[in-house]
């Protein structure tokens, strides 16, 4: 059983794990009415295509995207090519989704009576059209903080559960893939029910939005524009395995016997199968099971209607009453839009899994990945640092876009990676090594400020040469984003490479900073502080955050800190661990090592200078305020 009666989460955290890919195809029309029919083609006549030639480009297809990773900068060529069979399918497949008739907005008054049948709460809110904002909900009453203003009965929502309640019951018990995958589950789940007229979550399922903003929908040219960022090869993973699902699940549908009822034999189009997994993608939870003892992914009618703004996670679920609750962020007037907060993400994830950039996202950051080279003389040592810490030897770390940039598990990570040999003894043989490993986090308590020195040298020049890969300045950037013609996913894609590169300079100019400070302290002989077993910080999260129920931070993105293994490296597998890699191939081990001797030049220039110069000399002041701060070791993206 679960701990506790009330479980929290936020909207979408569980982002789908078949790591999506963006199609180029047009989106199919979704619309109103009860009643569903086929779409037609231009000329009015239902598009007739040879079953056999559809399924030659569907197995084409399946075999391109299952076949192994291509080599080193061979990924946009790759996905050049998937996206070439996926347009060729889509002309064939040309006016043979399942539609509805009508605008979305039609079927808002028909999800709220649906809604208001079952039990939900439906008084304190209105769906509207917020502009730019899209849709969300508008409070019809003045709302408090805190206020228990919104609540969906288990019976709404659609579940992994469900689905196997549901015609697709059989397949589900004998296929591994939906077994394993309860975000796909969902997806086909969806494509099921909206091809059924008589379907229950009719009223929801009209209400969805006809297309999104995802990267799945995103046009070959606008999906260009990310080729440099952290996010470009999360955008081509999804895109290539929503590929491979689409045409794994196709062949499945069209040969298992227990998939012979399904409403999809005569109609599943990859528009379809894009539509489903960007509305899952962008919609799906955990919740706890009706006995409490396990997590299932479930879509949310009406709560889902919610945007989101900056706060804290204020929706959980009770056990007792067996349904959703949310409370308000903070006070709402009447006709004022009602937010909720999705969780800790990253603007990369919020665009890729949501659709969205957040322009005020404070919880903004770029990954990259560092790792201690095992050619080196002293990895041996430094892995076992590392491990007594609890840090992999080659992990994902991310730099904040506050202050301070770095997070405690990644100074802990930067010291090690600095240690001399010496340092290192001492850290492993030394008196009271356990102590001193335990404050390898901690900011207040360097390893030597010649350590200090190497590591802020480090980040300074890591963040600088990652700058530089990017095709663009930050300035050119501002420039494009002042042309009123630009579409809007480009605009998507220009400021999030933006915000990337900006995260970079604060991330170099802090480390800049950092140098500056401890090279003044080496050079005036300051006497490194000392630590009573009192003062000992293990690597904690000290934010808001760590506030949270150890279920509620399962529910946010990969943590930081997160070990990487060879094959997620190469392949993003079915998008189970949303790993965003800054530092691509090119910007990978040639780009450490680059770093590092830049490093190693520079900081030991600085040091030679210091020894040969006399205490009198004067060096700029820094600020350092930043570095007194406690920072989220484990600080996720969902």
């Amino acid at each position: 059983m679960l701990d506790s009666v009330k479980v929290g989460f936020s909207a979408g955290t569980e982002e789908l794990q078949l790591s999506l890919k963006k199609p180029s195809c047009p989106s199919s029309t979704m619309g109103k009415k009860s009643r569903v029919k086929t779409q037609k083609s231009g000329s009015g006549a239902i598009a007739v295509v040879s079953p056999k030639e559809t399924m030659n480009l569907i197995s084409e297809l399946l075999q391109k995207c299952s076949s192994a990773a291509p080599s080193a900068g061979k990924e946009w060529e790759e996905y050049i090519q998937i996206r070439g069979l996926v347009e060729k399918i889509c002309k064939k497949q040309k006016g043979m989704s399942i539609v509805f008739e009508g605008s979305r907005e039609d079927y808002f008054p028909d999800l709220m009576s649906w809604a208001q049948e079952i039990g939900a709460s439906c008084d304190s809110f209105t769906v509207a059209n917020f502009g730019s904002e899209g849709y969300g909900l508008r409070a019809t009453r003045d709302i408090k903080a805190e206020e228990l203003f919104l609540w969906i009965p288990r019976k709404m929502l659609m579940t992994v559960e469900s689905a196997q309640n549901s015609v697709l019951g059989p397949l589900y018990s004998q296929d591994r893939i939906l077994q394993a995958m309860g975000n796909v589950t969902l997806a086909i789940h969806l494509l099921c029910e909206r091809a059924n007229p008589a379907s229950f979550w009719l009223p929801y399922i009209r209400s969805l939005p006809q297309e999104y903003d995802t990267p799945l929908y995103y046009q070959q040219d606008e999906v260009q524009v990310l080729l440099g960022t952290q996010a470009v090869q999360d955008v081509l993973n999804q895109y290539k395995n929503t590929a491979r699902q689409y045409a794994y699940f196709y062949k499945l549908v069209q040969t298992h016997p227990a998939a012979s009822k399904l409403p999809l034999k005569d109609s599943f189009t990859f528009e379809d199968y894009r539509w489903a997994v960007s509305s899952v993608m962008t919609r799906q939870n955990q919740i706890p099971t009706e006995d409490g003892s396990r997590l299932t992914l479930a879509l949310i009618p009406l709560w889902d209607m919610c945007n989101h703004t900056n706060g804290l996670i204020t929706t959980g679920y009770n056990l007792e009453d067996d349904r959703c609750e949310c409370v308000a962020l903070q006070d709402y007037k009447e006709n004022e839009q009602i937010y909720i907060f999705y969780g800790t993400r990253s603007n990369a994830e919020f665009v890729i899994h949501s659709g969205f950039f957040f322009q005020d996202n404070a919880h903004d950051r770029v990954k990259i990945k560092l790792g201690v080279s095992k050619s080196e003389r002293l990895y041996a040592m430094k892995a076992e640092v590392l491990a007594r810490a609890g840090i992999p030897a080659s992990c994902i770390f991310a730099l904040h876009c506050n202050e301070p940039p770095i997070s405690a598990q990644l100074l802990a990570f930067l010291r090690v990676f600095c240690m001399t040999e010496e340092e290192l003894k001492d850290y492993l043989f030394g008196d009271r090594a356990i102590n001193k490993i335990l404050t390898l986090g901690n900011s207040e308590f360097p390893v030597s400020w010649e350590n200090e020195i190497k590591l802020w040298t480090f980040l300074e020049t890591r963040a600088a040469l990652l700058l530089k890969t990017y095709k663009t300045t930050s300035q050119e950037d501002r420039s494009i984003l002042e042309k009123p013609d630009l579409s809007l996913h480009s605009r998507v894609a220009i400021q999030l490479t933006l915000a990337e590169k900006q995260i970079l300079e604060k991330a170099s100019a802090s480390g800049r900073a950092k140098r500056l400070h401890f090279e003044k302290k080496l050079e005036e002989g300051a006497p490194l502080p000392l630590y009573e077993e009192s003062d000992i910080a293990l690597l904690e999260n000290t934010d808001a955050d760590a506030k949270l129920p150890l279920i509620l931070r399962k529910l946010e993105e990969v943590e930081e800190g997160q070990e990487i293994h060879a094959e997620e490296h190469i392949q993003l597998l079915n998008g189970e661990k949303a790993v965003y890699v800054m530092d691509m191939e090119a910007n990978g081990e040639s780009l450490q090592k680059e770093t590092q001797e830049k490093v190693s030049k520079d900081a030991n220039s600085a040091l030679d200078s210091i020894r040969s110069s006399t205490q009198k000399g004067q060096r700029e002041v820094v600020d350092l305020k930043a570095s007194r701060t406690e920072d989220n070791p484990k600080e996720k993206s969902e």
